[in-house]
């Protein structure tokens, strides 16, 4: 039997653990498994595009444990009362190819991506950073704006949204967490003007420049978030030309990530060699950085094993039997329980 853990069984367990520890316990996952890169079988996610969005599906394995992700990116979503970005996933065991946890993973996404940009700021970010522009107020803001707050405590977070009622949103969900201040602002560059760090997390699938060369100041650490398809990006190639450029899994960024307007030796330098010690992160106070972050199935790995050990340990989820489990493994006929056949016999 496999286990199934639902959105209301994610809810559960964030609001048991808490939210801050649950996000320092994701990180500490996703950096023991950024250090274990060259264990894992990599391939950049599968995309089927549409005009309205685009279907992926994120496979990843190491030598004990498979993973994928099915998720969606549809923009435009919300004209019919759904999410822009829904998501499920699977967890199975290699030896066997027997699947071990079938759970949820739109609530999961939006925690594991906050997770990883906090994780990747610890580095690249400047220590003594306190403000943070958050340019876009739609669905994974608040865990955006709450993951900075928490683990690398940002005071102050700077909001814009083209949509006002996003903004409103946001407010309503953060106005009274201790130690945060929050201040909404009329653009995006009176948002960015003196921030520390500035993450985009916009949803249109355009080729946008949300922020531009201009608007750049010296030490400013840059979280692209929404930039995650071809055609979609936030960040004019200028801020790119103006800053270190670190990424998750190169190959995938260069099709899906801000990199993908430059040319193919276009530097860039995957976290993982940070997390490890083979490359410099920030090297200078004055040093502009960017983390140009698509979203990588390694991180679903991270999230899907945190999923289903904490599970285990506050008794959620409920068993499912996705696969039969047979008193012989070659009757798989005999599962269907059809009444046996009368046999003819020759006169």
């Amino acid at each position: 039997m496999a286990m199934m853990l639902s959105t209301h069984d994610v809810a559960t367990m964030t609001r048991q653990l808490g939210l801050p520890a649950l996000l320092e316990r994701l990180v500490g996952y996703l950096e023991a498994d950024y250090l274990r890169w060259q264990d894992f079988d990599k391939t950049p996610r599968v995309a089927a595009h549409s005009e309205d969005g685009v279907i992926e599906l994120m496979p990843i394995a190491d030598h004990e444990l498979y993973t994928f992700k099915y998720v969606n990116g549809h923009p435009r979503n919300h004209r019919f009362g759904l999410s822009t970005v829904m998501a499920f996933g699977a967890l199975a065991d290699v030896a066997t190819g027997t699947p071990q946890l079938l759970s949820e993973l739109t609530l999961s996404t939006a925690l594991r991506t906050a997770a990883t940009s906090a994780m990747a700021a610890r580095r690249l970010a400047r220590p003594d950073a306190r403000s943070m522009a958050l340019i876009g107020n739609g669905a994974q803001s608040e865990f955006q704006a709450l993951a900075f707050h928490h683990l690398l405590g940002i005071e102050e977070i700077r909001l814009f949204d083209i949509d006002p009622a996003a903004t409103a949103k946001l407010m309503r969900h953060l106005q009274s967490v201790p130690g945060l201040r929050l201040v909404v602002c009329k653009s995006t560059a009176e948002a960015v003007k003196g921030a520390d760090i500035v993450t985009t997390v916009t949803a249109d699938k355009t080729n946008a420049t949300i922020l531009t060369p201009e608007m750049l100041e010296p030490g400013m650490h840059i979280n692209g978030v929404g930039g995650d398809c071809p055609g979609k990006t936030e960040l004019h190639r200028g801020v790119l030309e103006a800053a270190s450029v670190f990424v998750e899994f190169e190959p995938q960024s260069r099709i899906e990530g801000d990199i993908q307007q430059m040319p193919a030796d276009f530097p860039v330098t995957e976290f993982w060699r940070v997390l490890s010690g083979q490359a410099p992160g920030r090297r200078t106070a004055e040093e502009i950085t960017v983390f140009d972050s698509v979203g990588f199935a390694l991180e679903d790995f991270s999230m899907l094993r945190l999923l289903r050990d904490v599970a285990r340990e506050l008794g959620l989820g409920s068993e499912i039997s996705l696969v039969p489990r047979m008193a012989d493994p070659k009757d798989l006929f005999g599962e269907l329980g059809l009444p046996a056949v009368a046999q003819r016999h020759a006169a």
